[in-house]
């Protein structure tokens, strides 16, 4: 898949994982939608950028994608390649007053829930375009589960299967990628150790290597360890 010329739509896009891919695949002449909750923080990111949109929304409320959706077939209807970035965690152990329930809820609604909203919705564009794609971006954790993220565990799991079956269905009418990061340095995973992550830059790098060569399984890092590609 080519890497440049694309207009590329990054959910989460303000911050970590997000952000960098965001500034890499505008460097290399794409234009970049990201979209956020925050909208502050989503301007204060495409500021840094150029040939980067911001368009604030969420993609757990059905209104918010709408709104995105509308916004993509009247502005940017070449889109060809969705990221789906955005991500919750809730970083606890299963016990009996765990509130597990609500903390899977979330979890579930942002992380797989809202990926299955979006791309069911975006399809009919990335259908009608040529050399379109989807990135789902996954965790170590679907391969090798962690005993402190146990329905984030379960939400990126999902995902997984989800990507599987998604790649098989449109098979050569849309290619679908799984990104798969270990630990990344960044705010999101702060509250678990994320300062002993790797970079972001390592995930935007092997991502945009994976395009190139049409590889649709993308372990980075240690996530190699358990994923044969």
């Amino acid at each position: 898949m080519k890497t440049n010329g694309n207009t590329i739509l990054i959910t989460g896009g303000s911050a970590g994982i997000g952000f960098e891919l965001a500034k890499q695949f505008s460097q290399l002449g794409n234009k970049v939608l990201i979209t956020g909750r925050n909208a502050d923080k989503l301007k204060q990111a495409a500021d840094q950028l150029e040939n980067v949109i911001p368009i604030a929304g969420d993609v757990t409320d059905p209104e918010s994608t709408d709104r995105l959706l509308a916004k993509i077939k009247e502005d940017h209807p070449e889109l060809n390649l969705v990221i789906n970035n955005a991500g919750y965690t809730d970083v606890y152990e299963l016990a009996a007053n765990a509130g597990a329930y609500s903390k899977a809820s979330r979890e579930m609604e942002t992380n797989y829930l809202s990926v299955v909203s979006l791309t069911e919705k975006l399809l009919p564009t990335l259908l009608k375009n040529e050399d379109s794609a989807i990135v789902n971006v996954t965790s170590i954790v679907a391969y090798f589960p962690q005993k402190m993220l146990p329905t984030y565990t379960a939400s990126k799991s999902a995902l997984k299967a989800y990507t599987d079956i998604l790649r098989e269905t449109f098979e050569n009418r849309v290619n679908v990628f799984e990104l798969i990061p270990p630990l990344v340095n960044t705010e999101f995973s702060k509250e678990i150790g994320g300062e002993n992550g790797i970079p972001p830059k390592e995930v935007a790098d092997e991502l945009i290597r994976a395009l190139e060569k049409n590889q649709w399984l993308v372990p980075v890092g240690m996530s190699k360890e358990f994923v044969t590609v």
